[in-house]
């Protein structure tokens, strides 16, 4: 195991983080605190609570859920693809590392980032709402696995596109919605019946009710059933990856 080979790619793309912070950080954390007021206090002060749960404090598992997932994708996909812009890609491929090796790095660097805003959001969030993690080890556990898979997938969106406009599509164009219509805002049994069997199709629901599941002791689905789909995603994208480097799909060529 290359481990210098390893820490030169993530300290690259952590210090490349570090110098774009306002952008990486504060807006976010400035996003999510409009969340809070407009959601949590503007719409939350109309309904009472959502499963016993303070509506302005519900809503927060679902929040950091949707930071996440697109700073995931976002932090994993331009690391590779910016390389791969410049033509730098094809030294790091000729360099003593393994395929491994690389993704344990740009992906690291990207979970790494996700997790520290995840955490920054929900310290900001106890500004805003009272409060309450019921089991810090699953809600750990599925922000760290919920990052790995996520920037798992935006390396490989940072290897399918050729231009920035494809690097924003899936995130913008897919991520995002499927993230709203995943009970981010709301629990997927206020939904009728026929809706409610069409939202189980969305992967992001099992997310976003184990995680909250973490906080509250509530979910709409099967705390198991919500490891059990984060772990089939995970394998998923690593077997994907794995095939990228195994044919050179657009880092070959």
């Amino acid at each position: 195991m290359n481990w210098r080979g390893v820490l030169a790619i993530y300290g690259f793309e952590m210090a490349r983080w570090r110098r774009t912070l306002m952008q990486s950080v504060v807006s976010p954390v400035i996003s999510t605190s409009l969340y809070f007021v407009v959601f949590g206090s503007a719409i939350g002060s109309r309904i009472d609570s959502i499963d016993g749960v303070n509506y302005g404090a519900f809503i927060v598992p679902g929040l950091i859920m949707l930071t996440l997932l697109t700073n995931s994708i976002a932090n994993a996909s331009f690391g590779i693809y910016f390389p791969r812009f410049i033509g730098t890609v094809y030294e790091i491929l000729s360099a003593p590392v393994s395929p491994f090796e690389i993704v344990l790095g740009y992906v690291g660097a990207a979970a790494t980032k996700s997790v520290i805003l995840g955490l920054i959001i929900l310290a900001t969030a106890g500004f805003f709402v009272p409060l309450q993690i019921a089991h810090p080890f699953w809600m750990l556990l599925f922000l760290v696995l919920t990052a790995v898979t996520f920037s798992l997938f935006g390396f490989l969106i940072g290897i399918w596109a050729d231009n920035f406009e494809k690097l924003q599509a899936i995130p913008l164009l897919v991520i995002t919605p499927l993230t709203f219509l995943g009970g981010s805002f709301y629990s997927i049994g206020v939904l009728p019946p026929f809706w409610r069997k069409v939202t189980l199709f969305n992967p992001v629901v099992y997310l976003i009710s184990g995680f909250r599941w973490s906080f509250y002791n509530i979910a709409d689905v099967s705390v198991a059933l919500s490891l059990g789909m984060t772990a089939v995603f995970l394998a998923i994208c690593a077997f994907l990856v794995w095939r990228v480097f195994k044919t050179g799909y657009r880092l070959k060529t």
